[in-house]
C-alpha cells in the first residue's frame, strides 16, 4: 500500500481518483485543493506519489512540481490538464514529471502509470540502500577556504535535484570534481556519467557522438552507434 497526495482544485476529479485509488488499488490518499496547501502536506508528509493538476489557483502544478523536485526528488509526479496540451507535457516531463494525462483521465491508463511509478520509486529505494555508494574512492576535494566551502555547499543543495549544471573555471581548476561529486550526491549516483570532450570531436561528427545513429542511416553507417545522450540516460552527462 502506496501513501498517494492528489491535487486539484476540482471536488469531481479528487474525488474519482480517491475512490478508484482505495477502492481499486489499497492506496491511502491525502487531498490537497491547490498547490500551497500541496506545498505545505508534501514538506510535512512521506507520499510514495503524487498526482497533480496544472491549472490551479495560488500555486499551479509546474511550479509545485518545481518545488517538490527540490525538496524530495525520488518522489514521482503524475500531472494532470484539462489542456491537451503537447507543449505542456513537454515541458512538464522535461521539468522532472513522471509521467502526463489529460483531463478527465482514462482511468485503466492512469493505474497503470500509478503501478509503474510505484515500481519506479520502489527500485530506487531498493537500490540506494543495496549499492555501494559511488562516491567510495572519488577524490576528495582538498582544501578549508571559505571558496572551497561555498563550492561543497552548491554541490549539497544542487546535487539532489533535477538542475542542469553549468561549471566555469579556468584549466586544471577542477571542474570534472565537481562534476563528479555532484554525480556521486545526486539520486541519478548509481546510474552511468558520461563524460564528453567535445573540443576533441570534429564539428561533422558531433551530432552522431551525442544523438547516436542506426544502422544505414547514411553512407557510412556500417553499425548502430548509441548516443551519449542515451549512454547517460537516468545519469549524468557532463
Amino acid at each position: 500500500m502506496a501513501k498517494i497526495l492528489v491535487v486539484d482544485d476540482e471536488r469531481s476529479i479528487r474525488a474519482v481518483l480517491k475512490e478508484i485509488l482505495m477502492d481499486d488499488e489499497h492506496h491511502q490518499v491525502e487531498e490537497a485543493v491547490d498547490g500551497f496547501e500541496a506545498i505545505n502536506l508534501f514538506t510535512a508528509n512521506d507520499y510514495d506519489l503524487v498526482i497533480t493538476d496544472v491549472r490551479m489557483p495560488k500555486v499551479d502544478g509546474l511550479e509545485f512540481l518545481k518545488r517538490a523536485n527540490a525538496l524530495k526528488p525520488e518522489v514521482p509526479i503524475i500531472i494532470l490538464s484539462a489542456n491537451a496540451n503537447v507543449d505542456l507535457a513537454v515541458e512538464a516531463v522535461r521539468q522532472g514529471a513522471f509521467d502526463y494525462l489529460a483531463k478527465p483521465p482514462n482511468l485503466n491508463k492512469l493505474l497503470v502509470i500509478v503501478r509503474n511509478a510505484l515500481d519506479k520509486a520502489h527500485l530506487v529505494k531498493i537500490t540506494s540502500k543495496t549499492t555501494k555508494p559511488k562516491n567510495a574512492g572519488l577524490q576528495e576535494m582538498i582544501g578549508d577556504g571559505k571558496e572551497l566551502a561555498a563550492i561543497k555547499q552548491t554541490i549539497d543543495k544542487v546535487a539532489p535535484t533535477n538542475a542542469r549544471v553549468l561549471i566555469t573555471g579556468e584549466n586544471g581548476s577542477g571542474k570534472e570534481l565537481v562534476a563528479q561529486w555532484l554525480h556521486a550526491k545526486s539520486t541519478r549516483a548509481n546510474m552511468p556519467f558520461i563524460e564528453v570532450n567535445c573540443a576533441a570531436i570534429p564539428t561533422e561528427l558531433i551530432e552522431s557522438e551525442m544523438f547516436g545513429h542506426e544502422k544505414g542511416s547514411f553512407t557510412s553507417a556500417v553499425k548502430q552507434r548509441i548516443g551519449k545522450f542515451e549512454s547517460a540516460n537516468g545519469g549524468t552527462l557532463f
